[in-house]
């Protein structure tokens, strides 16, 4: 539900899929989780974003811990 309202809300219903990763499989399958238990969060995906075309990735820039730099919409664009 928050995925959709979200792509309703940017106009990308129809032109983006955007997919949530509930029970974090996706980044446990790219070795992008990591662990907040320290903070009381439990195992959480990292920052990252990824730009993915016919299912292939073609861009994927993660995070630096504290930092929100190279997963901008800026940053993000520039590799689409």
């Amino acid at each position: 539900w928050t995925m959709g309202a979200w792509a309703d809300a940017q106009g990308a219903t129809g032109k983006i899929l955007m997919l949530a990763d509930g029970n974090g499989a996706f980044a446990e399958a790219m070795d992008l989780v990591m662990d907040g238990t320290g903070f009381g969060l439990g195992k959480r995906s990292q920052r990252y974003a990824a730009v993915i075309e016919n299912g292939v990735i073609t861009a994927l820039e993660v995070e630096a811990p504290g930092k929100m730099e190279v997963s901008t919409c800026e940053a993000v664009i520039e590799k689409v």
